[in-house]
């Protein structure tokens, strides 16, 4: 089909499903983003292949490709499934509630898909699931007493995922390397805990002394519930209102 910018294939959402046919194992786009996500949770994105997905579903790997043409279909299709997760905490409330909902639901399902935080930002997500995340997101900040108009909507919505994509590359991003190279804390702070201490000993760095002294130990949900509450709060409270 012609479109403003030439020709284009019809999206993967759009397309029907195609014709059953008679095999021992019956396919669809579903249970190949299923048995994709499930590879995905166990070795990441990289460790993810046609073979590897048609191998676990029991079925010929050129089988896969009446389903999907490319891996970005693959990925869209697995990045849906997880907004349908996310889309269960979507529920009518009030509109902070419903942000506070959203966006914690979010941060679980990422940490039970840790590869999900890897697509967050990197590309746009379109499939029906995303726009209706997309969808409930926006109406609730839309009725934040510090949202007038379409800018402030824009500009809180770019702020709000901002931080969301951030805040979980980022946690996510601790979690793998503690995995990886177990790197035990105690002992990480044992050997370079007289370096620390030497360096901020010399009175050049007070703030980050007064951080190590008097800072207290934030658990990563802690910090993400206070941050995200932070984020909304600049909404509610915009300045000049």
């Amino acid at each position: 089909m012609d479109t403003p910018y030439g020709s284009a294939p019809v999206p993967v959402w759009e397309r029907p499903e195609p014709r059953p046919r008679a095999a021992p194992v019956p396919l669809s786009r579903a249970k190949i983003a299923a048995a994709a996500i499930r590879l995905a949770d166990a070795d990441g994105l990289d460790g993810l292949s046609v073979r590897k997905i048609a191998k676990e579903l029991g079925v010929g790997p050129m089988r896969l490709y009446d389903y999907v043409t490319n891996r970005s279909e693959l990925l869209d299709l697995m990045v849906d499934a997880v907004y349908a997760e996310i889309a269960e905490a979507a529920r009518p409330s009030e509109w902070r509630a419903t942000a506070l909902a959203i966006v914690h639901r979010t941060r679980e399902a990422a940490l039970e898909h840790e590869w999900f935080a890897d697509l967050l930002g990197a590309r746009p997500h379109l499939g029906p699931h995303a726009l209706a995340v997309g969808e409930s997101t926006a109406a609730a900040l839309s009725q934040a007493p510090g949202v007038r108009d379409i800018g402030d909507l824009q500009r809180a919505l770019s702020a709000l995922n901002a931080f969301l994509a951030g805040a979980l590359r980022t946690e996510i991003t601790e979690r793998r390397t503690a995995r990886t190279t177990g790197v035990d804390v105690s002992a990480w702070q044992t050997a370079l805990g007289p370096y620390v201490t030497r360096m901020l000993e010399t009175g050049r760095y007070p703030t980050v002394a007064r951080l190590v002294v008097e800072g207290a130990h934030l658990s990563a949900e802690e910090t993400f519930h206070h941050n995200l509450t932070t984020i909304l709060d600049g909404v509610t409270n915009r300045p000049g209102t």
